[in-house]
């Protein structure tokens, strides 16, 4: 411990991530949990909401949120890094985890299915490769820390995108915003589709280890 950190622990901290090989390049830890999206947060009437899978699957399905909550859930603990460059430890997400409902039988890709597009709320969008989604540190989450979704964060539904702990440097790991805010559909696609923030110049990949934040890193 340096006579710094004395009088700053979360550097301490962040150090200890770093040794410890969690900490990315060029990231920071944080122990808040900062709200970063574009446009305003929705207002829900759940009596009206619904969730739909779309695209090259055989036979498309739409969910309520009575309906949804009836779904096989998992919980996992992940680190996420935000391509603002900080990173966050040890969060505890609970949802729904794609490979469950293929197991179960609850949906049935095509084989032509090949990257998943994650349509929310005002028409935003973001992409993954379908072998990214199928990971275990990737989840249609509702709950975090053991509470739905506050509205900020994504309520009632978001993808959570990130690391588990004993796997911290895994070489896929991608930047938080690949996952959505305010879920509404998941696109399987036979053809990749870049969304917003891809369009706007960031990283159509973004994987964290390789420091992916913009086109041309």
């Amino acid at each position: 411990m340096t006579l710094g950190s004395l009088f700053n622990p979360r550097k301490e901290r962040e150090g200890i991530f770093k040794r410890s090989g969690r900490l990315p390049p060029g990231q920071s830890l944080t122990e808040k949990f900062p709200v970063l999206h574009y446009g305003p947060v929705p207002q829900y009437d759940m009596s009206q909401w619904t969730f739909r899978i779309f695209g090259e699957v055989e036979e498309p399905k739409t969910w309520t949120w009575e309906e949804f909550l009836k779904l096989p859930m998992r919980e996992v603990m992940m680190d996420i890094h935000c391509v603002t460059r900080w990173s966050k430890f040890d969060t505890r997400w609970r949802g729904v985890w794609l490979p469950d409902l293929i197991e179960q039988g609850i949906i049935r890709l095509k084989p032509s299915a090949r990257y998943v597009i994650e349509h929310c709320e005002f028409g935003f969008t973001t992409n993954l490769d379908l072998e990214h989604f199928m990971k275990p540190t990737t989840l249609l989450a509702i709950e975090y820390d053991g509470k739905p979704l506050e509205p900020e964060h994504g309520y009632p539904l978001r993808v959570v995108v990130g690391a588990l702990p004993t796997a911290p440097q895994d070489p896929d790991t991608r930047y938080f915003w690949k996952g959505g805010k305010w879920l509404r559909a998941l696109e399987f696609s036979a053809m990749d589709r870049p969304g917003f923030w891809e369009r706007a110049g960031y990283h159509n990949i973004a994987r964290v280890w390789r420091e992916e934040r913009f086109e041309g890193d």
